[in-house]
């Protein structure tokens, strides 16, 4: 049974704790999912894995997030985002420990995909409290600093997996993932409570999908937006590199900048959306925006003007601005009984679109070059604009 209270009964600090502990658990999550990527030279040079063997068992638990997301939406709709929480790290805490006793890469490889499906447990229980304890006035701006946990928990492994497999070991590298969720899960159990939602009857739990296209719709958008977004993430470092001829070292530099320029950038826009009232029209102005920078970058970087690398910058963080509207408004449209498996859905359709942009995108680049490249990433925002059901938005007073 959860142990639920009413927004208005807990004070400030402990509203702000959730905030705290949920950005953490996802940020956990990110080191487990994203982690293994930074292992990919130690499995190649010292276990001897090919570049596409290695390849494989960092996606692991790339793929295991991918199948499990709605699942886990489920679980967050009937048992509730505590119950979810505490589940989905002590199982991705397990699981990342059985990586470190891995002696096969097969064996890595099935570990990992288990330890990303049991942290994708995150995505929509930490999403759902913020949710659920922020007032309508003040969800943008905490939803925003919920969605910062991504880039964090990246940043996190970038640092430290690396420099841990070389120096200590691959199996001392794994370790990380495993610790953070098991602190993670102690913070969950300490401070998060779950939110009120009503009885559970067919007035109050209606399917949302049913109701018109609204949902149906804001998921195409961030469809759609996740293109450029990932265009950015995936070769702003390469196009720097080989078309603009910056060091590796300059390069990662610029890009990480660029990536705790997007991190506040998300902020800002669930600001915004708390001072308009509303979370869809800032999330067409994103589109809007999104468009005309990469368009912009594709000029700049055509005619090789040094302001394409100031563009790249901006591209970067207004790109990813519209995670935490769409997040945001998923959530307040779905209700208590369904936005678990709709936010499930959101992030399914995010990540098979993002899986497929880098192939592809490094299909185009060698016949047709980055600006191309820029370019045709334009596209898809520009169709975003008009799928943005900002008409069927309700009153967020």
């Amino acid at each position: 049974m959860s142990t639920t209270t009413h927004p208005h009964d807990i004070g400030e600090l402990r509203r702000w704790g959730m905030l705290a502990v949920g950005t953490f658990a996802q940020a956990a999550s990110a080191v487990s999912v994203h982690g293994p990527a930074f292992l990919i030279p130690a499995l190649h040079d010292r276990l001897g894995l090919s570049l596409f063997e290695a390849g494989v068992v960092a996606a692991a638990p790339m793929l295991g997030v991918m199948l499990t997301l709605v699942l886990w939406g489920l679980v967050v709709d009937r048992r509730g985002e505590r119950f979810a929480l505490l589940a989905g790290l002590l199982g991705t805490a397990v699981a990342g420990g059985a990586a470190t006793l891995a002696d096969s890469a097969l064996w890595l490889a099935l570990t990992l995909f288990f330890a990303g499906a049991a942290a994708a447990s995150t995505n929509a229980a930490s999403g759902r409290v913020v949710v659920a304890w922020f007032p309508p006035d003040r969800r943008g701006l905490a939803m925003g600093i919920r969605q910062m946990a991504q880039p964090v928990g990246v940043g996190l492994a970038a640092i430290t997996v690396a420099v841990l497999a070389d120096q200590q070991g691959i199996s001392t590298a794994l370790l990380l993932a495993p610790a953070v969720a098991l602190v993670a899960a102690l913070a969950v159990a300490l401070v998060v409570i779950d939110p009120p939602r009503p009885e559970r009857t067919a007035t109050t739990a209606p399917n949302p999908y049913r109701r018109d296209s609204y949902l149906a719709r804001i998921h195409g958008v961030s469809t759609l937006l996740v293109v450029p977004q990932f265009v950015v993430w995936t070769f702003a470092l390469v196009w720097l590199v080989q078309d603009r001829g910056w060091s590796p070292a300059a390069a990662g530099t610029a890009v990480a900048t660029s990536q705790v320029v997007g991190a506040f950038g998300r902020i800002a826009a669930g600001q915004l959306s708390d001072m308009v009232g509303s979370r869809l029209r800032p999330l067409r102005w994103v589109a809007v925006a999104a468009a005309a920078t990469m368009g912009a970058l594709a000029l700049t970087a055509w005619l090789d003007w040094g302001v394409a690398v100031l563009l790249m910058v901006v591209a970067t963080a207004v790109t990813v601005a519209d995670n935490g509207l769409a997040f945001t408004a998923v959530a307040e449209r779905a209700g208590a009984f369904w936005s678990g498996r709709a936010l499930g859905i959101q992030n399914t359709a995010q990540f098979l679109t993002a899986a497929a942009v880098p192939p592809l995108a490094g299909l185009l680049v060698p016949l047709a070059g980055f600006p191309t490249l820029f370019l045709v990433a334009a596209a898809f925002p520009l169709l975003a604009v008009a799928l943005v059901p900002v008409a069927q938005e309700p009153d967020l007073s």
